[in-house]
C-alpha cells in the first residue's frame, strides 16, 4: 500500500511540475529533465509513469478537467438557483485560473500542451456547463425574455478566462476568503454587477449576489 501511495504522489507531482513548466515555457520548450527535477524525482521515475511528453500533457489535460468538475459539480443548487450557481462558479474558476497551472493548461491546451488532449480542453467543458446552467436558469424563469443564451455563455467563458489568466499576468492577487484586494474576483463581481440587470428576470434580480455566496465558495 505504501508503495502505491508513493507512486500516486510521484505521478501527481509530475503532473503539477509539467503544468508549471508548460505554463512557464510552453509545451515545445519544456524538457522532461526539467519537469522531473522540479518534481524532485528521477528521469527514470518520470518515464515509468509517462512514456513521452505527449502522454504527460494528456495527463495534465485530464487532471484539469477533473479539477474543473470539482468546481462545477458542487452539489445542490445555490439558494439563488441556477443563475446564482453560475455566478459562484465563475468566481471559483477565476480563482483557480489565477492560482492553478494545471487548470490554466487545460483551459488553453493548444498553447500549453501542444494539442487539445483526450479531455477535449477544460474551456470546451466549461462552455458546455455554462450553457447547460443558463438553460436551467431559463426553465426556472430567472432569465429575462429575449436574452440570447449562447451569446451570454460565450461572454461568460471569455470573461472568466480573461480575468483569470490576464489578471494573474498583471500581478493581481486573491485573498483566501475569496475577496479580491485589487484583482480578479473584484473584477468578476463588477462584471456580474453590469450583466445581471440585463440578464436576470426582475423577479430574481434582487436576490442574486454578484460577489458570490458563502455556500458557493470553493
Amino acid at each position: 500500500m505504501a508503495q502505491q501511495e508513493r507512486a500516486v504522489r510521484t505521478r501527481d507531482a509530475l503532473i503539477e511540475s509539467a503544468a508549471e513548466m508548460f505554463d512557464r515555457h510552453g509545451f515545445a520548450r519544456a524538457s522532461l529533465s526539467a519537469i522531473s527535477a522540479r518534481a524532485g524525482v528521477s528521469n527514470g521515475a518520470l518515464h515509468f509513469h509517462f512514456g513521452c511528453k505527449a502522454s504527460l500533457a494528456d495527463a495534465v489535460s485530464i487532471e484539469a478537467a477533473h479539477r474543473l468538475a470539482r468546481i462545477t459539480n458542487s452539489g445542490d443548487l445555490a439558494p439563488g438557483g441556477a443563475l446564482q450557481l453560475l455566478i459562484d462558479a465563475t468566481h471559483a474558476v477565476v480563482r483557480g485560473l489565477g492560482r492553478d497551472a494545471v487548470l490554466r493548461a487545460g483551459f488553453d491546451p493548444g498553447r500549453h500542451l501542444g494539442s487539445p488532449g483526450p479531455a477535449a480542453g477544460a474551456r470546451r467543458i466549461w462552455r458546455a456547463w455554462v450553457e447547460d446552467v443558463l438553460l436551467k436558469a431559463g426553465r426556472e424563469g430567472a432569465i429575462a425574455r429575449d436574452v440570447p443564451a449562447d451569446t451570454v455563455a460565450a461572454t461568460v467563458v471569455a470573461v472568466t478566462m480573461g480575468f483569470g489568466v490576464l489578471g494573474r499576468q498583471d500581478g493581481y492577487d486573491v485573498d483566501e476568503d475569496g475577496e479580491g484586494r485589487d484583482g480578479q474576483v473584484g473584477a468578476v463581481t463588477w462584471f456580474w454587477g453590469l450583466l445581471l440587470p440585463q440578464l436576470a428576470a426582475d423577479t430574481v434580480l434582487g436576490d442574486l449576489v454578484a460577489s458570490g455566496t458563502p455556500a458557493g465558495a470553493h
